[in-house]
């Protein structure tokens, strides 16, 4: 990926930007960011960040008064706060009811819709908890009842199979499991609701301008670039392209067994040492690559200063409590001597 872009970078630098990458590169890149997806090339827009594509997806949403969203409040603010805006249009903004931090079941969920939701939007993986939500199972039950079903993909894509069979929409940038550069996602928009999202920013490349000359009438590209206004974030799609390759030469198959028996170890020797793991005990179709951590007591703060002054890096969060937990995300590069003295550390 690295090389990617600073290849891009240098021939960019003498020459012009737009003209030192392949002519097909973009077509390329949309077919193989649909092909991991099992999508079509025309349902796929090259936007960036997933704040910016779900924030696409809020504003050109109708949807009318007395409707109700359902969203998870404790989902990282991403996949909130452009759902929230919803309630200036009267549209009444559910939040769900969970057991426990990031854990959501399908059978939960669909409790908790009604004949008045519109839209469901989740995280096909909770970024503290690691919960993978059943994509399947939950959006082929949101579909049967006309209910849109928009899903953060970030915390899967590029690490468990992540289809969007029964998604309508899907947004993941690729900074995460994908291994990608940071803004430059992806934006799935299922075909049939295209229409019903209508697109909230305005350009030369999403609408027509024959020899750059702006027409009369506004006239959207009649697929999923009709949410690209401008320009394309070349050195960035270079950069998801290679890793879009690298990942198909690895194999997504052998990524989510390798995560999985890494997830299920380090759980193991997590809770031998007295610690406290979130969804500890979630179900293989549940299990994500994320293990997070905590001990009462402990001053994990301090805990994750020492492991990066070590060289291991994990991610600190806090829940709406404030509770401070420490979050591990190994990925296939990982070995499990790297793990063993990440718990020797501990």
């Amino acid at each position: 990926m690295a090389q990617a872009v600073a290849q891009g970078a240098e021939a960019g630098a003498g020459d012009d930007q737009e003209t030192a990458v392949a002519r097909d590169f973009l077509a390329e890149t949309r077919v193989a960011a649909a092909r991991l997806l099992g999508a079509q090339p025309g349902e796929i827009a090259l936007v960036g960040p997933t704040s910016l594509a779900l924030s696409f997806v809020a504003n050109g949403l109708d949807l009318r008064r007395n409707t109700n969203a359902v969203i998870y409040f404790d989902d990282y603010p991403s996949n909130v706060y452009p759902w929230m805006t919803l309630a200036d249009r009267g549209v009444e903004v559910r939040f769900l009811n969970v057991r426990r931090l990031g854990e959501l079941r399908a059978a939960e969920v669909l409790g908790q819709v009604d004949e008045n939701t519109r839209l469901v939007a989740l995280a096909s993986a909770h970024f503290i908890s690691g919960w993978r939500l059943e994509l399947p199972r939950l959006g082929q039950a949101l579909r049967s009842r006309g209910i849109l079903f928009c899903v953060d993909g970030i915390q899967t894509l590029g690490a468990f199979p992540t289809t969007v069979e029964h998604v309508d929409v899907l947004a993941a940038d690729a900074h995460k499991w994908l291994l990608g550069p940071c803004a430059a996602g992806i934006l799935y928009v299922r075909e049939a609701v295209q229409d019903r999202i209508a697109p909230s920013v305005y350009g030369w490349h999403n609408l027509r301008c024959p020899e750059f000359v702006a027409q009369e009438d506004l006239m959207f590209r009649n697929d999923a670039r009709r949410y690209e206004a401008g320009s394309a974030n070349l050195l960035g799609l270079l950069g998801l392209r290679a890793a879009l390759d690298l990942l198909a030469e690895v194999g997504l198959p052998a990524i989510t067994v390798d995560l999985q028996q890494k997830r299920f170890w380090l759980v193991r020797e997590l809770l031998q040492r007295g610690y406290e793991v979130l969804a500890a005990d979630a179900p293989p179709e549940n299990a994500g690559g994320i293990t997070t951590f905590h001990r009462p007591g402990a001053d994990l703060p301090a805990l994750h200063h020492r492991l990066s002054e070590a060289g291991v890096v994990t991610s600190l969060r806090r829940d709406r409590s404030g509770r401070a937990y420490l979050r591990l995300s190994p990925h296939y590069y990982n070995t499990q001597a790297e793990l063993g003295r990440v718990l020797e550390l501990l």
